[in-house]
């Protein structure tokens, strides 16, 4: 079966996001306020093909954790729909 998954990957919250610091002056610059913090990540789209979510998960997983993704930068979130 072909399992749709979706992968977040966004910067640590401890980490500087320097994309996210120029969106957030620009938007000021436009006067837009009451945005407190942006914060620019990626989501990606995989069609998996496994015998369950379970098994498409864990694909989406490691996947995230050897390619998609930077430990030491990034945490990720795998949601299969």
């Amino acid at each position: 079966m072909t399992y749709t998954v979706q992968i977040k990957v966004m910067p640590l919250n401890e980490l500087l996001d320097p994309q996210g610091k120029a969106v957030m002056g620009g938007l000021e610059n436009l006067g837009l306020t009451g945005v407190e913090d942006v914060r620019i990540g990626k989501n990606i789209t995989l069609q998996v093909n496994a015998e369950s979510a379970e098994k498409a998960k864990a694909i989406a997983e490691e996947a995230s954790r050897k390619l998609l993704s930077n430990p030491v930068m990034e945490y990720y979130e795998v949601l299969v729909n």
